[in-house]
């Protein structure tokens, strides 16, 4: 009875594991959770925002605030799960070799694989959720909050879409190289930079463009602008955006699943 049912909620299981064990941090990952969108509102808003406004008069028809808060939003929390599915996940094969007693019980190790990635959404639900609540403290979003809410599925979904297949690779990974850290400075921090966050992808020069196209940071981005002040969107890049993000989350899922199989399973 219990082998079969933890064969029918092993990813709910396993989720709830890993979420345990974020007790431990629980504060530091609130502190940041809110510190982070705080700054980011004041710095964008009183600081740069005030320069550009003055200058610029308006980003895409909106103040700049409104214009970048929803795309700090989608950043914050793809930047966030680069941690996550990262040094975690070689730890569990690795370090601490989580991994290895859920994989003796009745879990399956796609069930290992899929919970890891459910207990770290959960938790990227509460970051957006709190980081939309700052932007609406601070008037960041023209859109009534019954739309504008929906920034927080959008940055939880573009999270999915870079951490199922960044989980997928670093579970392949049988030692500690230079691969994270190549990732954080050659593959997330140009999305951070250059990827529509701050400025809109069309003022960059035509041949660096390819970098907002295949970064799921943009795809999020100008949904997120979608629902947080009614940016126009054509049904036809809608659902691109849409698939895009969709695309990578499904792959990334299937190829962790795999690699997990194939690991805990030699």
């Amino acid at each position: 009875m219990m082998a079969a049912r933890a064969r029918a909620l092993g990813v709910w299981y396993y989720a709830e594991t890993v979420l345990r064990g974020m007790r431990a941090y629980f504060w530091p990952i609130m502190l940041y959770a809110a510190g982070q969108p705080v700054l980011y509102m004041v710095a964008m808003g009183i600081g740069l925002g005030t320069l550009v406004d003055s200058g610029a008069g308006s980003v895409g028809g909106v103040d700049y605030l409104t214009f970048v808060a929803p795309a700090l939003l989608v950043s914050t929390v793809v930047m966030s799960v680069s941690g996550e599915m990262t040094y975690p996940v070689m730890s569990g094969f690795k370090w601490q070799r989580l991994y290895y007693g859920p994989a003796a019980s009745a879990l399956e190790p796609g069930q290992i694989a899929l919970g890891h990635l459910v207990a770290v959404v959960i938790r990227f639900v509460v970051q957006s959720l709190i980081f939309w609540a700052v932007m609406l403290v601070f008037g960041a979003t023209t859109a009534p909050w019954w739309q504008s809410w929906l920034v927080v599925p959008v940055g939880v979904l573009t999270a999915t879409a870079f951490g199922a297949p960044l989980q997928a690779y670093a579970s392949t990974l049988t030692d500690e190289g230079f691969q994270f850290s190549f990732i954080q400075r050659f593959v997330v921090m140009p999305m951070f930079l250059f990827a529509g966050t701050f400025f809109p992808l069309s003022a960059m020069p035509t041949y660096l463009h390819w970098i907002g196209w295949v970064s799921p940071v943009w795809h999020g981005t100008e949904l997120a602008r979608l629902a947080s002040y009614g940016a126009p969107l054509s049904p036809t890049m809608l659902a691109v955006h849409l698939g895009f993000l969709v695309l990578c989350t499904v792959a990334g899922l299937l190829l962790a699943v795999r690699s997990y199989t194939r690991r805990l399973h030699s």
